[in-house]
């Protein structure tokens, strides 16, 4: 199933895009979805324990089974005041 990532902020400009379009087996789970990711980045293994998971502009569990044409947010950490 093919899956629309988008990328925000310092995520975005680690792997040098804000949308990427993964194709995954279907039944994936968003932790899978990181593993292709991070098969697929180098760069996205420092980032992904600190990174929030949104489905559909909701947040969601890593072990959330995806379905076909789902829109998948990644989002650091924030900080700041």
């Amino acid at each position: 199933m093919q899956l629309t990532i988008h990328l925000f902020a310092a995520m975005a400009q680690r792997l040098g895009t804000r949308t990427l379009v993964l194709t995954v087996p279907e039944g994936s789970t968003v932790n899978q979805l990181l593993d292709e990711l991070e098969n697929q980045h180098a760069d996205f293994e420092a980032m992904r324990p600190t990174a929030a998971v949104a489905v559909n502009m909701a947040y969601v569990s890593r072990d959330t089974v995806l379905t076909e044409e789902d829109e998948v947010a990644l989002i650091p950490p924030v900080s700041g005041g």
